[in-house]
């Protein structure tokens, strides 16, 4: 009887091993598969850290329509530390996109709430990015308003704010975004609309470039000088200094 018993057990021990190894390797493919898409589908970002990017999504996107005219995709751009662009600037694209950038982690909620605020009254989805946000936008994707490509962007900047300190995030965000069209960077635009290097912007200038980057080639336009003007002077009332 005891033989028969031992005998069960063990036939029964043997029979539940393989399904329990069979689950096991269902739960490691299914890791192994959502890590390998995870990487697939985020970019790392660690990198940025001590490296410059080479190119950006929104830069190769811009040569791809350019070269589809027929034009040749050329672009104005040149990259500065952030010590050699003006304190002015950097202080003006903060307040202009993102005045709580150095508290936040990535994500600003109060400016969140208010955009679906305004949303529910029903106006416009206005935009409630942060610049770590837009230089995920910039790096990596497209200016879609895709939830999906919402969903990836959130999920960069959280990586981002994870893997960069802030003033580098600054200084990428100011290196990459777009001021007009073919220009890049602050050292491009500063060159390009006043003929002179980043570091030496005054305060009118970088309240100036502060106030078009929502949308460089339209604010622009000849139509859009009171529209710029008002932006400018609101960024200056706050900018301080002389």
């Amino acid at each position: 009887m005891r033989d028969t018993a031992r005998y069960r057990q063990s036939t029964v021990a043997g029979a539940t091993r393989p399904r329990r190894t069979g689950s096991l390797r269902r739960v490691l493919l299914a890791v192994g598969l959502f890590y390998g898409f995870y990487w697939m589908y985020f970019p790392r970002v660690a990198h940025l850290a001590v490296e410059n990017p080479r190119r950006t999504a929104f830069i190769e996107q811009y040569q791809s329509r350019e070269e589809a005219r027929g034009s040749d995709g050329r672009i104005a751009q040149v990259w500065r530390p952030l010590s050699a662009i003006s304190p002015y600037l950097k202080r003006a694209v903060i307040i202009a996109e993102d005045d709580t950038f150095f508290t936040h982690n990535g994500f600003n909620l109060t400016e969140i709430k208010r955009a679906l605020a305004t949303w529910r009254q029903g106006k416009r989805l206005r935009g409630a990015s942060t610049i770590t946000q837009q230089l995920a936008k910039n790096l990596y994707l497209s200016p879609s308003r895709n939830p999906l490509r919402k969903l990836r962007e959130s999920i960069i900047a959280w990586r981002l704010e994870g893997s960069l300190e802030k003033p580098r995030i600054l200084e990428i965000y100011l290196n990459v975004v777009e001021w007009g069209a073919g220009v890049y960077g602050a050292e491009a635009a500063s060159q390009h609309y006043f003929g002179k290097g980043a570091d030496h912007l005054t305060r009118r200038e970088a309240a100036y470039l502060a106030a078009i980057i929502p949308n460089p080639i339209y604010l622009t336009k000849k139509s859009q000088v009171r529209q710029v003007k008002n932006r400018e002077n609101k960024i200056l009332s706050r900018l301080g200094g002389n």
